[in-house]
């Protein structure tokens, strides 16, 4: 019998999730996918809005409400919080997150995991950090010398990345995906638009960054942003090409 198909998105911050595969966690898990999605930091180096929703101290508190919401909105099970400070993630004790990585791994069992690509999408040190210590973990969690008592050992089929923005900006003004460097999955999520960008005006404290990447945009524009979600192949069984599925040829 075919294994049950699951996914584990390894994200840095509330609102990464949303910017990058609310519409793909969504389309599986209407495919009866396990989806889980472990957010390293509670965003607490944030910015708090433009009139400010809410007050410094409590931006971790706040930024934790809106991921909940952005995960019930898309259809996401309860976040798992790894617990990092926003802007130190980079310094994260190695065998501390890589133990909670693989413990995670191990128990959820994903045929793929998604993260950042190793620039971080961005640039942003924490985001360039959970891509590594997500590498880092995948392979740790098919090696049964590491950590015997997280359960058994499993090996990942996919380490897939996001795309960085100036790809994803190629995208939003209508370069065909394929010809891009580094697409080799294209997600179609019209189906699931309305659902991403409901995810995306959950995390209020951020429409600034969230309205100039998605909402103020021409129309076209626009509808580009909310109908395609494009990851890179990082290693495991390859896609075979012009991949419109995760799952394709595992």
């Amino acid at each position: 019998m075919a294994a049950e198909r699951s996914i584990l998105f390894c994200f840095a911050h509330p609102d990464d999730e949303s910017f990058t595969v609310a519409g793909t966690a969504a389309r599986y898990l209407s495919e009866g996918v396990r989806c889980l999605l472990a957010c390293a930091t509670r965003g607490e180096a944030g910015k708090m809005g433009d009139p400010p929703v809410c007050t410094r101290e409590e931006l971790p508190r706040v930024r934790e409400q809106e991921l909940r919401e952005a995960c019930r909105i898309i259809g996401l099970p309860e976040p798992v919080l790894l617990g990092y400070r926003d802007r130190e993630l980079a310094d994260a004790p190695g065998d501390e997150i890589r133990r909670k990585l693989v413990t995670l791994i191990r128990q959820h069992r994903p045929q793929i995991v998604i993260t950042f690509d190793p620039e971080g999408a961005n640039r942003h040190p924490d985001h360039i950090a959970i891509s590594r210590f997500t590498t880092d973990a995948v392979a740790a969690a098919a090696d049964p010398r590491f950590y015997p008592e997280a359960g058994p050992p499993h090996r990942v089929q996919r380490l897939l990345w996001t795309i960085p923005v100036s790809v994803w900006l190629d995208l939003r003004a209508g370069r065909d995906p394929y010809s891009c460097p580094g697409v080799d999955y294209v997600i179609d999520i019209r189906p699931w638009q309305a659902r991403k960008a409901d995810a995306l005006r959950a995390h209020r404290s951020q429409h600034l960054s969230i309205d100039r990447f998605f909402f103020h945009l021409s129309p076209e524009e626009r509808e580009r942003a909310l109908s395609i979600e494009a990851f890179r192949h990082g290693y495991g069984t390859p896609p075979p090409p012009g991949a419109t599925d995760l799952f394709a040829g595992l």
